[in-house]
């Protein structure tokens, strides 16, 4: 039999060209790719619910179903052994019902949750950032989150809204299993004194653009006790406007891919990841090449290739090998 090409346009778009779960509920792999293409809480420009097929479609430009990542600086391949071992599976997408946010945001935590009881790390692809707050409900225990973004996400629930993108963070931490909440790079001119005081006086710790210069990567790796807990929310936009063009709530002076690479790096070397999402990116705002979304794929792929690179991950892998 002829062996295959499979050049990045050719073939289903898994992630990484993982091989696809046909049953959420029967999982037999270490992680679980998850899309949520929902951006019904986006109150100012629809798209986003076409980030996790995008970023899907970039990806296939990274691996291969025999090799993970090589990185040129540190002269060594990335995630091999997860793809060649089959332990990374695509789960899909969530469905959604379409102007029914309490019911798609159920079906959300409800994949989440299969995910979690199949022993599997969820690495979710959004959609809005909205979808965090389902996310995070669908997780048991004590769990410290640290958000990388522009916005706090931690808007009021007034004129009946509550499920936007700008009020995540609100509900995230008054679940009882939110030990903390980090939010790193908050910079936006839009907030209010009240929102971000009210973030501060709930507990919990906001690190603008400046402080985050001074402390780094490696400070944001030192916030938390070793070996913590942690759920990872990233939103494009913690990245510099300059950068993420397929981004509606861009702002300027924001991350380079460098600092936000070496942060998450830094949060894989300290801390026990549990999930991560990433969120944001709208295909519909994108330059022709679709560069948002290869930063994207970028972000995922480098963060997971990280998190599989330490000694506790191929510990607690072990035992999630299939078969």
């Amino acid at each position: 039999m002829m062996t295959r090409v499979n050049r990045p346009f050719v073939g289903i778009p898994s992630f990484l060209r993982a091989r696809i779960a046909p049953d959420i509920t029967q999982l037999d792999a270490a992680i679980a790719i998850l899309g949520i293409p929902f951006d019904e809480g986006s109150p100012f420009m629809p798209g986003t619910r076409m980030a996790p097929r995008s970023l899907r479609e970039h990806s296939l430009r990274f691996c291969s179903e025999h090799r993970g990542y090589y990185s040129p600086e540190e002269k060594r391949e990335f995630l091999g052994e997860e793809i060649r071992g089959g332990l990374i599976v695509d789960a899909g997408d969530v469905d959604i019902h379409p102007t029914n946010v309490e019911k798609t945001f159920a079906l959300i935590t409800e994949a989440v949750k299969h995910i979690l009881d199949g022993g599997a790390m969820p690495v979710i692809l959004g959609g809005d950032h909205s979808i965090t707050y389902p996310v995070f409900r669908a997780f048991d225990g004590d769990i410290h989150v640290l958000h990388f973004d522009a916005h706090t996400d931690y808007g009021t629930l007034e004129q009946d809204m509550q499920y936007t993108n700008g009020h995540a963070f609100r509900h995230v931490v008054e679940r009882a299993g939110a030990s903390s909440l980090t939010q790193i790079g908050i910079r936006s001119l839009r907030h209010s004194a009240e929102i971000v005081e009210q973030v501060i006086e709930g507990g919990n710790r906001v690190i603008p653009m400046g402080e985050f210069r001074r402390i780094g990567p490696q400070g944001i790796g030192a916030l938390l006790p070793e070996n913590a807990r942690v759920y990872v929310s990233i939103d494009v936009d913690v990245l510099d406007m300059s950068l993420v063009p397929g981004c509606v709530s861009a702002e300027p002076d924001g991350m380079t891919y460098a600092e936000l690479r070496d942060s998450l790096k830094a949060i894989a070397e300290r801390y026990q990841v549990v999930g991560f999402d990433f969120v944001e990116v709208n295909p519909l705002l994108d330059v022709g090449s679709g560069v948002t979304s290869y930063l994207g794929a970028h972000v995922v792929i480098e963060f997971l290739g990280n998190i599989c690179d330490q000694p506790r991950w191929r510990a607690s892998r072990r035992t999630t090998c299939p078969g």
